[in-house]
């Protein structure tokens, strides 16, 4: 028989998210205090978690430095390819597709890890990933010239032990920040995942011409093992399953060596620990139209975003032929520094703005003698407009992403000084930012039962994007041109655009009507 806790787990904003804030005063209770001004008014009400905000720091630090590995390592291997090609004496069409297999295992394998993570753990799918992909680049240092096959399935593996914590790292924040404080800590956490796909291409390069190719799968074994150990040492279990709001502590295997979080463990009651979750499918969540249109809205700008990445090199180096391989390498850093100011600035500014939307409902509802709606009940699921409070801002950085776009591809086209296609660089790495940060918070406010395995679902389907739009983008600049080609990535984002406010209208009701049928069949369940 499925509990009303568990059935409910892959909602919106449930039970532990009811408890993510102190309820906001009334105004009868604000009167009484002024009269007596000597008898405090306590709160009962349990914290959403015990960890303290620098605790939070801690784990949420930790989660961001695993999760660079994914994007990292698919980007280390770029420089290398022709290199590898020779070596192994196959053609780079070949050698290209290591990297679609690599592709396909980042975003299949997050869909099984993230859901195991959401039952058995965050530590130990954490521990598992990180080995499983240091181990595999000691096989891919050493695999044999004359073995392409196993180069192929050492890729594969290797994509599967990294892609995956990137959707783990998301759940951990789900498990520990309120839905008040989720922006900054994924504003942080994506500047690992969105710095990744910058630095690697100049490591990569720069481990290639002085160690050779096989250099850069023993840097990301040295590293990615160095993780593991940190993570061994350091890293508390955060699953909520296991540990309630953190106050319980965990099977011994969970425990951390060293402890800097949750140092108030205490024995849990039988009233602390959630019931047990059973194993969720994680693509049923692309049947509810809240999570898909975000989902669908991400993969096209992480797609376009690609797309300006996988082009820099070749559209630079044809537009200014002075540039050494170093100078193109150096130029990743305008979009990526864009995306490491971005992730910490949107992340701060999604916070300001679930405060700013709360306090205006607070207010609304204050002025409304007839209100159905009490304040103090104003933050929970039914009430609270989240999908607003996420995406408000969102239509205008989307058009200030079209017209960089248009600006990219024709300042490339006419040979406009460099320093203005890096330029535009840098702007186009803090709207991504400030578009990634927003849509991945939401999915989890609207899964928080499922959060890894809803961000594994948005792996998937940005990997999915992404992948077909790099497959075909060195055609379409071959057919139309540099210009009109960053025109049709600016016309693919004034497509997707209008379904923001779709989801800012719709979502709500289709919350409730979700809440409404899962309901409804906990009630007629045995």
């Amino acid at each position: 028989m499925t509990t009303p806790r568990e059935s409910l787990s892959d909602g919106t904003l449930q039970d532990h998210d009811r408890e993510a804030a102190p309820s906001a005063p009334s105004v009868r209770d604000q009167e009484t205090s002024k009269e007596t001004q000597t008898v405090p008014i306590h709160t009962t009400e349990k914290p959403y978690s015990i960890f303290t905000r620098r605790e939070k720091w801690i784990i949420v630090t930790l989660a961001s430095v695993a999760g660079i590995f994914s994007p990292f390592t698919a980007n280390i291997y770029f420089p290398v390819i022709p290199v590898i090609a020779t070596a192994f004496h196959k053609s780079v069409e070949l050698i290209n597709l290591t990297v679609t297999i690599y592709m396909v295992m980042q975003g299949v394998s997050p869909m099984l890890w993230g859901t195991v993570s959401d039952r058995y753990g965050r530590r130990p799918i954490f521990l598992a990933c990180l080995l499983i992909l240091s181990l595999s680049c000691v096989g891919l240092a050493l695999v044999p010239t004359n073995a392409y096959w196993l180069l192929m399935l050492l890729r594969a593996v290797q994509a599967a032990g990294s892609a995956s914590t990137i959707a783990v790292g998301a759940g951990v924040i789900g498990d520990v920040a309120t839905p008040a404080e989720r922006g900054g800590f994924f504003g942080v956490y994506n500047i690992g995942p969105m710095v990744g796909p910058t630095l690697g291409p100049i490591v990569g390069g720069l481990l290639a011409d002085h160690l050779g190719w096989r250099s850069i799968f023993w840097f990301m074994c040295i590293s990615s093992g160095v993780c593991f150990v940190f993570m061994f040492i350091f890293f508390p279990e955060t699953l909520r399953v296991l540990v309630g709001d953190g106050s319980i502590p965990p099977p011994k295997l969970y425990r951390p060596v060293v402890v800097l979080t949750g140092r108030n463990q205490r024995a849990p009651s039988s009233e602390d620990k959630p019931p047990p979750k059973r194993l969720q499918n994680p693509l049923r969540l692309l049947t509810y139209p809240e999570i898909l249109i975000p989902l669908l809205f991400v993969g096209v700008v992480f797609a376009v975003l690609y797309g300006f990445m996988a082009t820099m090199s070749a559209l630079f180096k044809q537009t200014y032929p002075y540039l050494t391989e170093t100078d193109l390498g150096l130029c990743f850093l305008t979009i990526g520094g864009g995306m490491l100011f971005g992730g910490v600035v949107s992340g701060k500014l999604l916070d300001k703005d679930y405060q700013r939307v709360k306090r205006r409902l607070i207010e609304q509802a204050k002025a409304d003698p007839e209100r159905k709606t009490p304040v103090e009940d104003i933050e929970k699921s039914d009430n609270f407009p989240i999908e607003f409070a996420r995406l408000r801002w969102l239509p205008l950085c989307m058009l200030l992403l079209i017209a960089c776009c248009l600006g990219y591809g024709w300042s490339l086209q006419k040979r406009a000084p460099i320093a203005v296609p890096l330029i535009i660089n840098l702007l186009v790495g803090l709207i991504a930012s400030a578009l990634m940060a927003p849509t991945s918070t939401l999915l989890v406010d609207l899964a928080p039962g499922q959060s890894s395995s809803v961000t594994a679902c948005n792996n998937i389907v940005r990997c999915a994007f992404g992948a077909a739009l790099v497959s075909i983008v060195d055609l379409i600049i071959n057919a139309i041109g540099t210009g009109w080609t960053y025109v049709v990535f600016a016309g693919m984002i004034a497509l997707i655009t209008p379904i923001l406010y779709l989801e800012m209208k719709m979502g709500p009701v289709w919350r409730a009507r979700r809440r409404a049928r899962e309901e409804k069949r906990v009630a007629s369940s045995p």
